[in-house]
């Protein structure tokens, strides 16, 4: 049922309810539900048991009074209005409104399922967001698999959307990069007697100091060549160079995903910049600062924290809540009323802190400032059995790793490797579940061509729509304005069903941020139609109803598209 169609049955039912309330302060909040056996008919609503104990009135003699009105006004939406039990109120939408879906999506064609309420607001969607000191892990990519796919849900209901990465490039662990470097460069390796105790032992450390001794130049996509000045005892070119060298291979690891940021924001700008110092005096400015044993504690537990924190230590460093709380008073003064980060689940404990410190500093953050979403990490098993690191990286799988084993052998149309097919694996898995649950991403499920494995069972389904119009060998222009009358089978009736709720499913997947169920949508339209192709036959020797079934397929290859474009994944024509 469209969103227009819902919209009109509900105006129905309040219309109905209006002289049933009048006189009272009664305000009826009308939901309807689809019934779980699809004998009771398209829509259910329980409004009449609801307001019952409140009028005082008999439910079911409720509902005959909403169900009268309701057949009196129906018009062509409505075929039939029933009453079951105590007062459920049963619907049979007209099979006409039912197949009106066809004809929006192929006007509307890739803007379906679009709405207009973020309509000129800004919104920050920020992830990923790694260490520059090593490649991307397999954490990073359910990150940006969640948080490319939420920014897409947010941009197709009008929001201006930003995508940001926030670079960790400040702190302990990069100068535990620049020794890890450094030794590599003095012919030391992991397990040597002088190896730093803290040190990264991938060999990545190792091409790194090679191309530093080399006195080679590299860059981030956003930022300055760097040249390396190939003295192992220059810790500072070490450290400049080793850092422009991880952001670039993290932007070769994005790339090959297929994700891209609107911008990159580098913690060390904070400092240059006086950013996190200027947030500290403003805490203590506010009053919501205090010094205790030679360090200054921010008042947290006024924001609902369990203890206070620490901001400044007794030696002068900050911890590590402090450039975020300055990095966020940054994004709402850039105008972003809205921010979501999706994190690991590591980061729990800093939320409560972080929203202190925004609320504390004074300037009108709301309370809640940013939004969160947090993943927790990914097993990968390979071969039947778990795998937890990789050569190149030391000590865990890489986004790339991920990527070309689940490429396997494909090759594309040029006879060239085809990674776009371990993309579609990794994009579609990471966020086939729920990001605060846990997930085992298999490779070899990855790898195999049967409906056990996801995103090749939605791709088929596109890709088997492409092989009958193919077959069909007709103008698929043709289509848009059939008519639609021939698709009264259940498993017309069942796909129709499903096409129509993908608008409705958009909405309430950005208001849970949760992208994890457009693939679970993409999974049972997919279901839809394999289920459909295997009851009905589509180039029947009947014009009306070959047209008309094609208009369906044509509508639920659209519909697929959309979809999986959401999410960044292909939708390929032959498999």
């Amino acid at each position: 049922m469209l969103a227009s169609q819902k919209q009109q049955i509900i105006d129905l039912f309040q219309a109905a309810l209006a002289p049933i309330v009048a006189g009272t302060d009664l305000i009826p909040n009308v939901v309807l539900e689809r019934p779980r056996d699809p004998s009771h008919g398209d829509i259910a609503c329980n409004i009449a048991m609801q307001l019952a104990k409140p009028l005082k009135k008999n439910p079911r003699e409720l509902a005959q009074a909403i169900v009268a009105s309701i057949l009196a006004n129906k018009g062509a939406l409505i075929d039939t209005a029933d009453i079951a039990g105590p007062g459920f109120i049963n619907l049979r939408v007209a099979a006409a409104a039912k197949q009106a879906v066809v004809q929006a999506i192929l006007s509307e064609g890739a803007r379906f399922g679009q709405g207009t309420a973020g309509a000129g607001k800004k919104v920050m969607v920020e992830f990923v967001s790694a260490n520059p000191t090593g490649p991307l892990h397999v954490g990073h990519g359910r990150q940006g698999a969640l948080g490319d796919a939420l920014s897409s849900l947010l941009e197709v209901q009008g929001y201006d959307v930003t995508r940001e990465f926030y670079y960790n490039d400040a702190g302990a662990q990069i100068g535990n990069l620049a020794y890890s470097v450094q030794a590599r460069a003095r012919g030391l390796k992991p397990g040597d007697e002088h190896w730093p105790e803290s040190a990264y032992n991938g060999d990545y450390i190792a091409d790194i100091a090679a191309d530093f001794l080399a006195k080679k130049t590299v860059s981030a996509s956003d930022g300055a060549p760097v040249t390396a000045s190939g003295d192992p005892n220059d810790l500072e070119s070490i450290r400049m160079f080793a850092v422009a060298y991880l952001r670039h291979e993290q932007d070769l690891d994005l790339q090959a995903f297929g994700v891209k940021f609107d911008n990159y924001y580098l913690e060390s700008s904070l400092y240059h910049d006086g950013k996190v110092e200027a947030a500290v005096q403003a805490l203590v400015k506010a009053g919501k600062t205090y010094e205790l044993d030679g360090a200054l504690w921010l008042k947290t537990t006024e924001y609902g924290d369990d203890k206070d924190r620490v901001m400044k230590k007794s030696d002068g460093s900050y911890t590590y809540f402090v450039p975020d709380v300055a990095y966020h008073i940054t994004k709402w003064q850039r105008g972003f009323a809205k921010a979501i980060n999706v994190q690991g689940s590591d980061h729990h404990g800093t939320i409560a802190r972080v929203r202190a410190g925004l609320q504390a500093v004074g300037v009108g953050i709301p309370q809640g400032f940013p939004d969160y979403v947090l993943h927790k990490m990914v097993t990968v098993m390979k071969n039947g059995e778990e795998v937890k690191i990789s050569k190149r990286a030391g000590s865990y799988v890489t986004v790339r790793d991920l990527i070309e084993w689940s490429a396997g052998d494909a090759k594309n149309e040029s006879g060239e490797r085809d990674i776009t097919r371990g993309r579609d694996a990794v994009r579609f898995f990471l966020i086939s579940r729920k990001a605060d649950t846990e997930f085992t991403f298999d490779v070899d499920l990855a790898l195999s061509q049967s409906d056990e494995n996801p995103v090749y069972y939605v791709q088929y389904a596109h890709a088997r729509i492409c092989s009958v119009l193919a077959q069909w060998g007709g103008d698929e222009n043709t289509v848009n304005h059939v008519d639609l009358s021939p698709l009264t089978s259940p498993r017309e009736a069942a796909l129709l069903a499903k096409l129509a709720e993908y608008p409705e499913m958009l909405q309430k997947a950005l208001d849970e941020l949760g992208p994890h169920q457009v693939a679970f949508y993409l999974r049972d339209l997919a279901g839809e139609l394999h289920s459909y192709y295997n009851a009905e036959r589509v180039l029947v020797d009947d014009a009306s109803t070959k047209m008309a079934r094609l208009a369906l397929l044509c509508a639920t290859r659209q519909v697929l598209r959309n979809g999986l474009a959401l999410i960044g994944v292909s939708a390929p024509s032959r498999m």
